[in-house]
């Protein structure tokens, strides 16, 4: 394990929220990926990427031929063109994603795509399907985009059922759920690398 890890680069995952709420759960979700990527999974570092500072889309805000962008902008392009891949924390919102994802999701692809041929995985907490149908809108946006999603395992947590979740911070306290996200980590971190030696 620990040659394999000295061979093996630290992969950096780009973690976004589809929520910007103070006390998110996918904020919490994120969180927990952060910390059981540094106590249990050597080699995978994961970034939370905040999208709530990004202007709406609007292409009057573009300079130099539609190649410059508002400084927020630029720096969030920055931010997912230097990940390795992505973690997408995406609540369900009427049946969709939220429109912070969306326009985060836009204004990456403007001119130059920035997700472009990265994996990815999805994750989610909510009410009766624990905001799956997110899930399968935001695979069919990254059809697209050209983002490789993972096809298992799927996480989608059932936020109030008991035992409880999360604690009122959004802080992820269930062992279970925890150990399911790091076989979704785990997944990414391999896919990745799998995809990286093909190139």
């Amino acid at each position: 394990m620990e040659a394999a890890a000295a061979t093996n680069p630290v992969l950096r995952v780009a973690a976004i929220s589809g929520s910007i709420r103070k006390a998110s759960l996918h904020c919490g979700l994120i969180r927990a990926a952060a910390e059981v990527c540094e106590d249990s999974i050597p080699g995978l570092r994961v970034d939370h990427v905040d999208v709530a500072g990004l202007p709406l889309l609007n292409t009057d805000l573009e300079s130099d031929g539609g190649a410059g962008f508002p400084p927020a902008v630029e720096a969030f392009r920055a931010k997912v063109r230097a990940a390795d891949c992505y973690l997408f924390a995406s609540p369900e919102y009427n049946y969709s994603i939220t429109s912070p994802l969306k326009n985060a999701l836009d204004w990456a692809s403007r001119g130059t795509n920035c997700w472009a041929d990265k994996p990815a995985a999805i994750v989610s907490a909510g009410g009766n399907f624990g905001g799956g149908r997110s899930h399968y809108h935001l695979r069919q946006i990254g059809v697209f985009l050209d983002i490789h999603f993972i096809n298992k395992p799927e996480l989608f947590v059932f936020a109030f059922e008991e035992p409880p979740k999360f604690d009122g911070d959004g802080n992820l306290i269930d062992a279970e759920t925890r150990e399911r996200l790091k076989k979704v980590l785990l997944s990414l971190q391999a896919f990745t690398l799998r995809l990286q030696k093909k190139d």
